[in-house]
């Protein structure tokens, strides 16, 4: 029997360690050769390893989130081969490159879920009830109580029927509370248990968003600017090249968005850059790369469209679909990743009011659409006076580099922005 060391092979990128995210063998397993044995994670990609001999798992490097140092240990095989030199077993490294592949999404992190040991819902004991009702009449009664009152009864374990309201016939939150007072004295247990409590180890791909908003916000002076903008006739706009579209995608806001944001970077080219802190040096990019902060399962992601300024609505509208579905199914290319000059984030329907979004260093700026919302404003009647009439209002965010932005740049910024998102017509224009 021979021992077999598999170092973890240099994959690239130029990094000097990896991070382990999912086993899929443990000790005493078969392995064959060729057969995936481990993810690992780098800054950009998870790559999947592969065994490059067959026999027995004997040692494993360590457990999902430790880092493993490029050239070191992954992992020990006993083969059916005789023992084996240092010199054949380089040779055998070398003959043998794992392939690199994306993988789809790192292993839900260690601890999620709930196993075996967790707390069981127990049937709640009702209390007596001061007038109860027989069975059957109890049954076949209507309960009236407001939907979020039978939300709360529901996530309580609550029948409805066994609250006898204190005004009329209409159960209220304050009976809910009165028949909790009332029966935590006669047995009754919540039919949904608190959660027990979890320990989530931070790997993969979250501890990378950790890493990185912690080293964004330590290294970079933030300031945001908000402003309100009237997208009345954007979203007019929008509604009219959505009716003629044919079958070319759908367009959102974030296309128009994006082309007014490229129309209007090169008069403020200090928000288009990337700084280097360390040589000191700001690169300002002549094309707009501009990145698209993505929620996915695995975390937030950044992937990047390349020359946004030379590509119009449609293929935009078209380029976000595909970035957006590779991001969240794991199938993101490393060529989609990095890069960027400015970045664009958008909480979608989720929306709110205004946001201070961190920067996506080395970047510089990184500009965050808010909710629309619809609000009466004042509008020149075209006689001198003032008429009121409905629009649709959207907060613009904005969150720069002070050390390299001016507070007064960004915010002429956003006004020339300002200008042609309430001008949408300029959009379209040479």
């Amino acid at each position: 029997m021979a021992r077999f060391t598999f170092r973890l092979p240099d994959i690239g990128e130029g990094i000097s360690e990896a991070e382990i995210v999912a086993w899929h063998v443990k000790l005493g397993d078969r392995v064959e050769e060729d057969q995936s044995v481990a993810d690992m994670m780098t800054d950009k990609a998870t790559v999947e390893m592969e065994s490059p001999v067959s026999g027995t798992v004997v040692e494993l490097a360590g457990e999902v989130g430790d880092q493993v140092p490029i050239g070191s240990a992954l992992m020990v095989i006993e083969t059916d081969a005789v023992e084996a030199s240092p010199a054949t077993e380089e040779a055998v490294l070398e003959a043998e490159n794992p392939g690199v592949e994306e993988a789809q999404s790192p292993s839900p992190p260690v601890g999620e879920g709930r196993g075996e040991g967790a707390p069981q819902a127990e049937t709640p004991v009702a209390p007596p009830h001061p007038d109860p009702l027989p069975q059957g009449e109890r049954e076949q009664k209507k309960v009236l109580a407001s939907p979020a009152v039978r939300a709360r009864a529901v996530d309580l374990g609550i029948d409805l029927s066994s609250v006898k309201p204190a005004e009329g016939d209409r159960v209220r939150h304050s009976d809910l509370d009165a028949f909790l007072r009332y029966g935590a004295g006669q047995g009754y247990t919540p039919a949904r248990p608190p959660r027990a409590d979890e320990q989530v180890r931070v790997i993969g791909m979250r501890r990378r968003i950790a890493e990185n908003m912690a080293a964004s916000k330590r290294a970079i002076p933030h300031f945001t600017y908000v402003e309100e903008i009237d997208v009345t006739a954007l979203e007019d706009t929008r509604a009219q090249l959505n009716a003629g579209r044919g079958n070319r995608p759908k367009l959102t806001l974030l296309p128009l968005l994006i082309v007014a944001i490229c129309k209007t970077l090169p008069d403020f080219p200090m928000l288009n850059a990337r700084y280097d802190d360390e040589a000191g040096v700001v690169t300002r990019s002549g094309a707009v790369h501009m990145g698209m902060a993505t929620q996915t399962p695995a975390g937030l992601m950044v992937p990047v469209i390349r020359n946004a300024e030379s590509r119009n609505v449609w293929q935009l509208a078209t380029e976000i679909a595909r970035l957006a579905d590779a991001a969240r199914t794991g199938s993101i290319a490393g060529g989609d990743m990095g890069g960027g000059t400015i970045t664009l984030t958008s909480l979608g329907p989720l929306g709110g009011i205004a946001t201070t979004p961190v920067i996506n260093r080395p970047e510089v700026a990184i500009i965050g659409p808010n909710r629309i919302v619809e609000r009466p404003v004042f509008r020149s009647d075209g006689r001198g006076g003032e008429t009121i009439a409905r629009a649709k209002l959207m907060n613009l965010s904005i969150s720069c580099d002070h050390r390299v932005v001016d507070g007064y740049d960004a915010a002429s910024y956003v006004q020339a922005l300002k200008r042609l998102l309430e001008t949408p017509v300029m959009l379209f224009a040479d």
